[in-house]
């Protein structure tokens, strides 16, 4: 199929396109990755968890949902246990307290934060400046 449309310059490009893997890593918690892409609306966060990581339960303002893309997990939402696997989507309603158990195979899942969670935004403009001087 012919393409018709023509490609965007590489300053349009440059201002829509983030390779996730060239921002730094966070580590949010002992053996947890994040990459950390954020717009004015969202941010999103690429995570991989060691296996049987648990991470403290906490709560934040954004809506927040889990994509899992590889591994399981079991989410504590509100207090209740949720078992996911690849392919699960869980839907975190704003200011609920939420935590998870990475499995023995370990997690890969994307976060989704709407609005952006102004705190790893802060923490990954620290980075970035770390990394320039």
């Amino acid at each position: 199929m012919e393409k018709k449309e023509p490609y965007a310059t590489q300053e349009e490009y440059n201002k829509s396109v983030v390779r996730y893997r060239n921002t730094p890593v966070m580590e949010l918690a002992a053996g947890a990755k994040n990459y950390i892409v954020s717009s004015e609306r969202m941010t999103v966060s690429f995570v991989t968890l060691q296996p049987n990581i648990y991470i403290t339960p906490h709560r934040h303002e954004p809506e927040q949902m889990v994509i899992v893309n590889d591994g399981a997990c079991d989410f504590v939402v509100a207090g209740k246990l949720y078992h996911l696997e690849e392919g699960d989507v869980l839907i975190i309603p704003s200011n609920v307290e939420h935590g998870n158990y990475s499995s023995d195979r370990g997690l890969r899942m994307v976060e989704v934060f709407s609005p952006p969670r102004q705190d790893m935004v802060a923490k990954l403009e620290e980075l970035k400046k770390g990394l320039k001087t």
